[in-house]
């Protein structure tokens, strides 16, 4: 059986239960998960801001240090500065210049130099052991350059420095000059003279490509693609990989960067569903993929009516060519027919009268559905699993989104992923996760680099702004979330009757507020009308054909301009040549005076150390048109109180004088949101 993933006690880890707290005491260390159980996280250069708590006994001067080491064991230290003296909390920020599995640590140490300067400033003004304070400079100085490792010149400076102390032909104040200095305090500040250097316990840092922090996701049914009715028997027939291809230079065209195939697997027979999730299934009704298993196979098959290897490997061939990714659903059931469920009955539940249990979620029920019980034989299913994904895995699949992994056992996922992970460090995986936060949070933890989330519903100005700060606070260390306006499941009120300006917003919103967001095809046509009785959209195309007529809206179509294609192109876009969109961290929220509008910024610094900022303003009330004033954090945005800046509107493509306070008018007869990048006047 493959190793079960667990997480010992201290004590059996071979640690003492109480850590010496060391000489310099270095505490609250951040990020740290679950005081270092699981790993912190970023991407490829991503900033990230540690911090700890470091200081002593007495007024001796302290210090801090980060030390990060690399996959290599290549160690860099990284000078820490305190933020806020008097209550010693020390950060410093960094990033990671390519992926693998980093640590940290904290170092706090006894600042001799910083202990000197501050107490001969005082006692030389007041005329107090004037002498005695500069030789004391002059040979902690001459010690500095002989126990650092420093070269000739930096050596040079310290030398004369001490020399300049002792030369008592100068006044006092001439003679301090020296040792005060700011070439003696750059020789210190770049390789510091450190005492009683206290580390902190080493934590892991798990670094990742980008694309496991940043991308926008377009979800199809792949059977959609292509689907159309014969024209003399009126029957539908089925997309193809290959009819499916011809819609990937639109989705490209659209800027997005991972395309997303609900399952591809022969569905079963046995209880399949028909339209509108019903019992009667016609004989040509196709039913659900999520009803995985036939005859034609399981897990690791094709369904015919989709193709064969050579036309899913086109497929993906073609995606990357557009600079696509390709992402597969990886749904842990199986249809009553699944040749599983004939060859392992023991990994599934069996009920008092002998059946085998199907799904339910009180009151839905999945007749169509059995579930896996990973406790009958967890030996053969990790196995098979393992063996399933590395099928995908060498057809080009690189992301797994991961359909209900809260009903399956967390031990299992932090085995496979970190399984997978060994031999082939670039797949990432999404949670399909609607549930409750303790289990979505370790989902994250345990491995899942994504995250679906509760945006859907989270539509009012003041829980976005509460939901987004704390999705971006210490829960970014380890959890990344992707926003979904709608998906095949969910259809919420507020997108049924919020008409176009609530389309607009909320993928407006889901692009920008965190870094990965993702639309389910059919969002640019607005489709509104829900099942009665169900948050989920009528005639739902996980039970039949859908044919949206693409080429219409399409660019040079006769109805792109009447779909949300330009729109989303344009949100792509935006995100493509802005990088603050592509990180979580760094958002902050400005105060607006409508509290049914949300204010909102991201500032990066780039690599010629320029800073690209991007200010967000927008109504979260799509049925009319509101006017206020918003209030900017000029800190925040890198600007002077008071000054005035040019705000050019990335939707519109317009520009306006800006400066603290702006009044804005956004809603159902304007834009519903502000995109602005500022620019110095």
């Amino acid at each position: 059986m493959p190793p079960r993933a667990t997480t010992l006690p201290a004590a059996e880890r071979g640690q003492p239960a109480d850590r010496p707290v060391g000489r310099i005491p270095v505490t609250g260390v951040r990020p740290a998960v679950d005081a270092g159980d699981f790993p912190a996280r970023s991407v490829v250069r991503e900033d990230i801001t540690f911090s700890a708590t470091v200081f002593r006994e007495g007024h001796d001067a302290v210090s801090a240090t980060l030390v990060v080491t690399g996959p290599d064991g290549h160690r860099e230290h990284v000078p820490m500065t305190c933020v806020n003296p008097g209550l010693d909390l020390w950060t410093a920020q960094t990033s990671a210049d390519r992926p693998g599995r980093w640590s940290f640590r904290v170092e706090g140490w006894s600042d001799p130099y910083g202990t000197w300067s501050h107490d001969v400033a005082i006692k030389v003004a007041a005329d107090v052991d004037t002498e005695l304070m500069l030789e004391e400079g002059a040979r902690l100085l001459e010690r500095a350059a002989t126990e650092l490792r420093l070269d000739h010149d930096a050596r040079d400076v310290l030398v004369d420095a001490a020399r300049g102390l002792r030369d008592s032909a100068q006044p006092p104040q001439q003679r301090l000059a020296a040792g005060l200095s700011d070439d003696v305090r750059c020789v210190l500040d770049h390789q510091p003279l450190r005492e009683l250097v206290s580390p902190s316990p080493t934590y892991p840092w798990l670094v990742e490509r980008e694309r496991a922090l940043t991308g926008a996701w377009y979800e199809i049914f792949p059977r959609s693609e292509g689907a159309h009715r014969d024209p003399e028997t009126g029957d539908w027939v089925s997309g193809t990989f290959r009819t499916a291809m011809r819609r990937l230079p639109a989705i490209a065209q659209m800027g997005f960067d991972v395309v997303y195939l609900t399952p591809v697997h022969p569905i079963g027979e046995v209880n399949r569903k028909g339209p509108n999730n019903t019992l009667d299934a016609g004989p040509k009704d196709p039913g659900s993929p999520y009803a995985i298993g036939s005859k034609d196979g399981g897990h690791d098959a094709l369904h015919p009516d989709l193709g064969d290897w050579d036309d899913f490997d086109a497929f993906v061939a073609e995606s990357e060519r557009l600079g696509l990714e390709v992402a597969l659903d990886l749904a842990l059931q199986c249809a009553p027919d699944h040749p599983w469920v004939s060859e392992h009955p023991e990994w599934f539940t069996t009920r008092a009268d002998g059946s085998i249990a199907y799904a339910e979620n009180p009151p839905k029920k999945y007749q169509d559905i059995y579930p896996l019980n990973f406790d009958n034989d967890p030996e053969g299913i990790y196995a098979e699993v393992r063996r399933v994904v590395q099928v995908w895995i060498d057809h080009g699949v690189k992301i797994f989104r991961v359909d209900n992994p809260h009903t399956k056992p967390v031990e299992f996922w932090q085995w496979l992923i970190s399984d997978v992970a060994a031999s082939h460090p670039e797949v990432i995986w999404l949670a399909e996760a609607f549930t409750k936060p303790a289990m979505m949070h370790t989902l994250a933890k345990v491995g899942f680099q994504q995250s679906y989330t509760y945006y859907a519903w989270r539509n009012e100005a003041e829980e976005l702004q509460e939901y987004c700060e704390d999705l971006a606070g210490d829960t970014a260390a380890y959890m990344r979330p992707s926003f979904w306006p709608t998906t095949h499941d969910i259809l919420t009120p507020y997108m049924q009757f919020g008409g176009p300006t609530a389309w607009r917003l909320r993928a407006a919103l889901a692009a920008t507020l965190v870094p990965t967001y993702g639309i389910y095809a059919g969002y640019e046509l607005m489709e509104n009308v829900a099942r009665p009785g169900a948050e989920e959209q009528i005639d739902n195309e996980k039970y039949e054909y859908k044919d949206r007529h693409w080429p219409d809206f399409e660019p040079g179509g006769p109805r792109y301009d009447e779909s949300l294609a330009p729109y989303l192109t344009t949100l792509n876009r935006i995100r493509r040549e802005h990088p603050a969109l592509h990180w979580l961290r760094n958002l902050h929220f400005h105060t607006i005076d409508d509290d049914a509008m949300l204010a909102f910024s991201k500032r990066r610094t780039l690599a010629d150390g320029t800073d690209d900022v991007v200010i967000v303003i927008a109504t979260t009330d799509p049925h009319s048109t509101r006017d206020s004033w918003v209030h900017l954090d000029m800190e925040a945005l890198g600007l002077e109180p008071g000054e005035r800046f040019t705000a050019h509107d990335l939707i519109t493509d317009t520009p306006w004088q800006w400066g603290e306070h702006n009044w804005v008018r956004l809603g159902r007869d304007s834009e519903p949101v502000h995109i602005v990048h500022v620019r110095r006047s």
